[in-house]
């Protein structure tokens, strides 16, 4: 049974092939036209998936699309209709874009597919699962679990914002859910757009400018109240209920109400851009406590509901490692598998999956020694040498091949351990907003400077923002204080104690950038300012060509530990082709770019043109 999923038309859109419920192939259209957050129709990522499996449109079983357009538009008509006569202005707007694009979205879905390639219209079954369905269905059928409960938490699918599920063989029973206008997705949101970030975009800047909140300080327990008081009513089941007379996203243009916001919290929203100073970062660490406080309640209720050892978790809330790190440690469930591709991207694989067991009634085959059933999130495209030389002759690079990959891995470890940072470009190109491995930017975690210069001189983003650690999944307890794995850099937790270094009395009081260039441990460039870090580990089992890399690394400076970031510019998505990353290399100052076999060195490369300009060709986000 062969079945495309797609999510679209939100953003993040994407798409997933299965084949008798094993993953084939998935990815984001983002990656194909170098536009974050895509959302038209999945074109070339349908292409790709297609191609991959080797399928054309007509042998396909079934398309699902993650969720049901006809609810979508039912809420929002009930809602403007709730709100009268607020709103006119955002419904004037909405309403013809429903009519053309939404309302007649199978239509429109077969216009796509036909420029995907030809097939025959009456063949093509059209299934359309509910949005918080899909997200259950992308976290419970690959986790390995034969019993688990499903938690999805989100902005908004049709209705829901969150719900708990039971997960069972092949069957998902929706037990309780959460509907709009109340959500934990847009709570953050809300705030992540009043300090000054995109929405559906920023909400990880968020997350990361937290922890330079001072949790000892009286601003922060009153931000707390505040939010408590005045924003959300926060129920003993997780169930949270948000006071619409400070919102504005239900009938307006913007999240929230800013002059009522102003008067709350006592200052403006923040511009885009504007130097954050240290009320923007004791906002930010009251949301995020507050949100804990609410996944936590939520876990303690779908635990109580379905008595399940075992959790999965998916929806763009599930993004928010800190959370998940924490809930983690708490260890209300047994196990806890998040879908690496938890945001809408997701959904693609979610409706497909959902499809296959739920409409089809097709039984599931847990395999008790596989983790789980993601591959590693290893399932978009990858180059051969063949393309990767083409490239490199079109840019008319210099190069060095190494036949011998260990020999390779030795190379590149010795450069890492000179201060180095490197373009790493290895296989199938990562699933989810995660680089894990095969698009990343990667450097010594010992450097002091590292941080600094992968900030401001190959990110070009903001320097507050920390950077993830890679590490054998051997050698996670001889840095970090979690038990298990994080294979998918979704889990966040503290370097071990021993490892910390003694911070200055006044810490909390220092300015923030200075806090940000205090050596906080051994391995300063992924320790935080709270001394956390956003774990990857990495098994040999996934991805081998990592792993010795890494292994490399250990030989030589004896720690077998690197940093790991997205392999792409600020704005734009992480590299995608040959092609996509030799230009990332050549307009940033990264200092060597490894893809297969090949070693770019920056020195040796013919001069850039220097009117190319990412900034101009990329929306900073």
């Amino acid at each position: 049974m062969r079945i495309l999923g797609i999510s679209a038309f939100y953003h993040d859109s994407a798409a997933a092939v299965i084949e008798n419920g094993k993953i084939l192939s998935a990815a984001q259209e983002e990656r194909f036209t170098r536009k974050k957050h895509d959302p038209a129709f999945p074109t070339n990522a349908v292409k790709y998936c297609l191609d991959y499996a080797g399928f054309t449109i007509d042998e396909l079983d079934a398309i699902v699309f993650y969720d049901k357009p006809l609810l979508k538009f039912e809420r929002l008509l009930e809602t403007y209709y709730a709100f009268t006569p607020k709103g006119l202005r955002s419904f004037i707007m909405a309403i013809p874009v429903w009519l053309k694009e939404k309302m007649f979205l199978k239509r429109l879905i077969h216009e796509e597919l036909a420029k995907v390639g030809p097939y025959t219209k009456r063949k093509v079954k059209l299934l359309f699962p509910e949005h918080h369905l899909s997200h259950a269905a992308s976290a419970f059928y690959p986790s390995g679990f034969e019993k688990a409960a499903v938690v999805t938490l989100d902005g908004v699918g049709e209705w829901a914002t969150t719900s708990i599920c039971m997960g069972e063989g092949k069957d998902i029973k929706v037990i309780k859910e959460l509907r709009f206008p109340h959500s934990i997705g847009l709570l953050y949101s809300a705030f992540t757009y009043f300090l000054g970030f995109r929405v559906n975009s920023g909400e990880y800047k968020l997350m990361g400018l937290a922890p330079y909140g001072n949790p000892h300080s009286e601003e922060v327990a009153r931000f707390v109240d505040l939010i408590k008081k005045e924003l959300v009513d926060i129920k003993e089941d997780g169930s949270t209920w948000l006071n619409q007379t400070y919102f504005n996203y239900a009938t307006g243009l913007r999240m929230v109400k800013d002059s009522k916001w102003e008067e709350l919290f006592g200052f403006p929203r923040r511009a885009s851009e504007s130097r954050l100073e240290q009320k923007h970062c004791n906002l930010a660490f009251a949301i995020q406590k507050v949100t804990e406080e609410i996944v936590f309640k939520i876990a303690e209720e779908a635990k109580r509901l379905t008595g399940a050892e075992n959790l999965c978790l998916a929806g763009g809330v599930a993004l928010n490692c800190v959370a998940n790190g924490k809930l983690v440690r708490k260890n209300i469930f047994k196990n806890v598998f998040i879908q690496p591709a938890a945001g809408d991207a997701g959904g693609a694989l979610g409706a497909a999956l959902a499809a296959h067991h739920l409409y089809f009634g097709q039984e599931r085959q847990v395999n008790p020694n596989k983790d789980d059933d993601m591959s590693g999130a290893y399932l978009g495209p990858e180059f051969s040498s063949l393309e990767i030389e083409k490239a490199g002759r079109k840019y008319k690079a210099k190069w060095k091949r190494y036949e011998d990959f260990d020999t390779l891995a030795t190379k590149v470890a010795d450069l890492i351990s000179q201060g180095n940072a490197i373009g790493w470009f290895q296989g199938r190109m990562e699933y989810g907003p995660r680089a894990l491995g095969n698009r990343s930017i990667i450097g010594d975690a010992r450097n002091e400077e590292m941080q600094r210069k992968l900030n401001l001189k190959i990110k070009y983003r903001e320097s507050f923002r920390p950077f993830a650690p890679s590490i054998m999944e051997e050698d996670m307890a001889e840095f970090f204080a979690l038990e298990g794995k994080s294979p998918y850099m979704l889990l966040v937790a503290d370097v071990k104690d021993e490892r910390k270094a003694q911070l200055p009395d006044n810490y909390y009081e220092l300015p923030l950038m200075d806090r940000l260039y205090i050596q906080r441990s051994d391995v300063p460039s992924i320790t935080h300012i709270d001394f956390s870090a956003r774990i990857q580990t990495v098994s040999k089992g996934t991805n081998e060509r990592y792993w010795k890399l890494i292994n490399s690394v250990k030989q030589q400076t004896g720690h077998g530990i690197i940093v790991n970031t997205s392999f792409n510019v600020r704005g734009e998505p992480i590299v995608c082709t040959p092609d996509d990353a030799y230009r990332c290399f050549m307009r940033t100052e990264m200092d060597y770019l490894i893809m297969g076999d090949f070693i770019f060195d920056k020195k040796e490369q013919p001069e850039w043109d220097k009117k190319d300009n990412w900034q101009e060709e990329f929306k900073l986000d």
